[in-house]
């Protein structure tokens, strides 16, 4: 079954639009045709937070959607159907777009479709790594707990993007003051006070600024100009599926980041697994379905490569050291529990331990920030300051 928005006519003339529920859009307008209808237009997939003008999608906010992850869960947790937990969620919501989305998603599951192909069509929601994670929920028989989980990912998401935003706004503003004023001294000032330089000895960081200079003011507007073309090309590249894989590729080859990065994607595969595996579900079976989980997809192409190997036999860890992307000591504890049979438990105990380790190097991160944006600025003012008062110095020094 899929969502279709349509927009018709009643037999008054009376123009109408809603969304319904059809096996194809052959099936949607016998269905308006059986309610005295009339279509004007028929759309496959939901219109929830569309804007008029733009077209594009609304985004719900990560605050919202934490609340609505761990309340649904702890309903499910009650015994409450999915259904009429989402019905209830709908109806109670204080978000206006994120109700709307309820309503659709209530309507592509009483037709047949799964919770998380239902989320599938609303990305300005539920993102990629939710619905993996909740389809290996719904598979693995535990939703009430990966609901609880993304609750608590999206809660950290939201806090982290909050912490970077306060942080980043003073730095930001010192970095676009300090832009203007040094593109102003480079355009104006220093070509002025070159004049009086010209026969001064001069050291090769003043001959260098003189020449970023000429660079900035003869060629300025077509430097900014290639920037914004470069930006608006790169855009629908990095959104294609090249473009996000080798975007997945550069993030867990980043300096410092890269191993933050790759630590929450290990973190999320082994939770998923270490729960799937606890709750019976065969590992090769879970291995297919955790590897999305991790949120990476050069990540998931070891995993998967992986449960190729574990179907012909061979151990979890030994595929997975080979890949080069898991630590050293936890392929050793992944090597241990497969001996002893104990891996879901062990992978759980994982996923804990490395989270919060990792948790602490975000906030480190994002508390150096400031400090290391205040410090690039201030070595900038300081070369240029450098370069127009050493030859001044020297001048005045020759004088005397």
């Amino acid at each position: 079954m899929a969502t279709f928005t349509y927009k018709a006519k009643t037999t008054t003339g009376q123009t109408v639009s809603g969304v319904l529920t059809a096996e194809n859009q052959q099936s949607a307008l016998r269905s308006l045709g059986d309610r005295a209808l009339f279509p004007i237009s028929v759309t496959e997939g939901g219109q929830a937070g569309k804007a008029a003008i733009t077209g594009r999608h609304k985004k719900v906010k990560l605050k919202v959607l934490s609340t609505f992850y761990s309340q649904l869960a702890d309903l499910l947790r009650a015994g409450v159907p999915v259904l009429r937990a989402i019905d209830v969620l709908s109806r109670q919501s204080s978000h206006p777009l994120l109700a709307e989305i309820l309503k659709e998603v209530h309507s592509d599951v009483s037709g047949g479709e799964s919770l998380a192909d239902s989320m599938l069509k609303h990305p300005n929601a539920f993102n990629e790594l939710t619905i993996a994670m909740v389809r290996a929920g719904e598979q693995g028989g535990f939703l009430e707990d990966v609901l609880a989980r993304i609750s608590v990912f999206t809660e950290r998401q939201d806090e982290l993007r909050n912490k970077l935003l306060g942080s980043m706004i003073y730095p930001c503003i010192l970095l676009f003051a300090g832009t203007v004023v040094v593109v102003f001294l480079m355009a104006f000032v220093v070509p002025k006070i070159r004049m009086f330089l010209e026969r001064v000895d001069k050291p090769w960081v003043t001959t260098a600024l003189f020449v970023v200079a000429d660079f900035v003011r003869m060629h300025g507007l077509y430097l900014l100009g290639g920037v914004v073309l470069g930006i608006v090309f790169l855009i629908p590249l990095l959104r294609s599926e090249q473009g996000k894989l080798a975007m997945d590729r550069w993030k867990l080859r980043m300096p410092v980041v890269g191993n933050i990065v790759t630590m929450v994607a290990i973190c999320r595969f082994c939770r998923i697994l270490g729960t799937m595996l606890h709750n019976g579900v065969p590992i090769l079976q879970a291995l297919k379905i955790a590897k999305d989980s991790a949120g990476n997809r050069i990540l998931a192409d070891q995993i998967d490569r992986a449960a190729e190997n574990v179907q012909k036999g061979d151990s979890l860890s030994t595929p997975l050291g080979a890949s080069g992307l898991f630590p050293a000591d936890i392929i050793d504890m992944i090597a241990v529990a497969e001996e002893s049979n104990n891996l879901e438990a062990v992978l759980v105990q994982i996923a804990d331990s490395n989270e919060a380790r990792t948790a602490r190097q975000i906030d480190l991160g994002v508390r150096l920030l400031e400090p290391m944006m205040l410090l690039f600025m201030a070595v900038i003012v300081l070369v240029i300051a450098v370069a127009l008062l050493v030859p001044i110095l020297r001048m005045s020094t020759a004088a005397h």
